[in-house]
């Protein structure tokens, strides 16, 4: 058993510390490490009951530097689930972390009964029982914690992992399959530590306002790894787990690679990039080709993500970007290991959005980084009233619903931000982007989705196909986990 309080002591070191204290150990251990693979769990293959634990253990982010962590049934993160299409899962979940938890099914579009949100608490000792049916189109979903008000620690300290829905168009489309071979999962999280390498976790009022930030990015749970690759066509399931940051994914060798999925499934077809915004809590699945047996740098870039979003000259001050490229990982094409798809498929078959012209509500929606009144100085200056958030003028509270929508009924949501960027999640449905600031979104954003990336104004179609009720709501909210759990969070209910 072991309390927030226990697992957060000595944990106030800043990023700038840290980064001063780790500088040569990065050196050191860059690309020196294997890359971890997440145990596969199989639905069908456990008769469709899975059994998770979240519980305290020992990591090594650092080699040789064991760090204490949080995990589901494992040291930290947890096991890829694989669920199909038309599957029903009995879930049997344990919380031996020492106080309430949640386990969130991010992506998913399941009732609210099961969702996993704030409602759902698990008490420390307790078990959850939910039952799961899988009835969406293939995608990179994920889990994670979600209680209210420690959203973002928990999740920090390891409670998360990935989950992939199979509807069988891999095998129709010939994508590549093979877990752990050709077909990776890639969690990234940016990370802060202390001397002895343990996590750190920055609790100032600027973490606050801005999220927590860390130094050094790692991958799967550990620094700049290598993974040996086929030569030939690999898929990477890239999830930003991070608290907070924006990052600019891209390869130092400036090559293409293609998109192929984003957070709610396939696209329409692959759209070819050379770079790719990654907000917390968004997924995207791409191809990069290694038939040329070369091995690539999976690098984060700067950006200006937020630069235009109406913040003051003092916030943009406040970079949450490196001014260098950072290292991520680094892949070895290896000629022992089969190359199963050589081929980018023209069409992926992506399922096709609502018509616009079905919505038949309009609702308008402000994310607002501050609350009660004294505003940015006030916040940086500790201010107890200044450290709640919310949206639309109401901070988070268990006990309101803050609007009603119809089961089978499609909406549209113009959601805007207000002196930063907000990466923005929905519970409970898979929409679509409309417009960016008044134009059509990149053909990388125009697939089903469940975050979407706040700057100015963004247009949103969003249908309900799943039921929620009062007692059991859906969340929509900041993925900035520490404005999540200031109260930048609303509930809906569908019936």
């Amino acid at each position: 058993m072991i309390s927030r309080r226990t697992l957060l002591a000595g944990s106030a070191a800043l990023a700038a510390q840290s980064a001063t204290r780790f500088g040569a150990a990065f050196a050191e251990a860059r690309f020196a490490t294997k890359l971890p693979i997440p145990e596969l769990i199989d639905a069908g293959a456990r008769n469709h009951a899975i059994s998770l634990t979240a519980q305290v253990g020992k990591h090594e982010f650092w080699p040789g530097r064991p760090a204490t962590a949080l995990g589901y049934s494992a040291n930290y993160l947890g096991p890829t689930l694989r669920l199909r299409r038309g599957e029903e899962i009995q879930f049997d979940i344990g919380n031996k972390i020492g106080e309430p938890t949640t386990v969130h099914w991010h992506g998913m579009i399941i009732p609210g009964a099961v969702d996993g949100g704030p409602h759902n608490a698990i008490a420390p000792g307790g078990r959850w029982r939910p039952t799961l049916k899988v009835d969406q189109p293939a995608a990179t979903v994920w889990y994670h914690a979600h209680p209210h008000g420690a959203t973002a620690v928990q999740v920090y300290w390891g409670l998360a992992g990935l989950i992939m829905i199979d509807d069988g168009s891999d095998a129709r489309l010939g994508l590549p399959s093979s877990y752990g071979v050709d077909d990776l999962p890639l969690v990234l999280q940016d990370r802060a530590f202390n001397e002895d390498g343990s996590l750190a976790y920055d609790r100032s009022p600027m973490a606050a306002m801005m999220g927590m930030i860390g130094d050094t990015i790692i991958v799967n749970g550990v620094v700049a790894p290598v993974a040996r690759v086929p030569k030939g066509l690999v898929r990477l399931r890239m999830l930003n787990g991070s608290n907070a940051r924006f990052l600019r994914l891209a390869f130092a060798d400036g090559g293409a690679f293609f998109v192929i999925a984003s957070d709610s499934g396939l696209l329409a077809a692959p759209v070819e990039r050379r770079d790719l915004i990654v907000s917390p809590g968004e997924r995207y699945e791409i191809l990069v080709d290694f038939a040329d047996g070369k091995s690539r740098v999976l690098e984060s870039l700067p950006h200006d993500v937020g630069a235009n979003s109406g913040m003051p000259g003092m916030m943009r001050m406040m970079r949450t970007s490196p001014d260098q490229p950072e290292q991520i990982a680094r892949f070895e094409p290896d000629p022992a290991l089969a190359a199963n798809a050589r081929e980018i498929p023209k069409a992926l078959g992506g399922v096709a959005a609502p018509a616009p012209s079905s919505a038949t509500v309009r609702r308008r929606l402000t994310l607002e980084p501050t609350m009660g009144g004294m505003g940015m100085m006030g916040m940086m200056g500790g201010g107890r009233r200044g450290s709640r958030m919310g949206i639309s003028g109401k901070s988070f509270a268990m006990d309101r619903i803050d609007f009603e929508a119809k089961l089978g009924s499609v909406e549209i949501w113009e959601v805007q931000s207000q002196m930063m960027a907000h990466p923005f999640h929905v519970h409970g449905t898979a929409f679509r982007i409309l417009s960016i600031d008044g134009a059509p979104p990149p053909a990388h954003l125009a697939g089903p989705k469940d975050m979407a990336l706040i700057e100015n104004k963004v247009e949103l179609l969003v249908p309900f196909n799943a039921l929620a009720t009062k007692d059991n709501p859906y969340m929509f909210h900041c993925h900035i986990l520490e404005h999540e759990d200031a109260g930048m969070m609303g509930q809906f209910a569908v019936t």
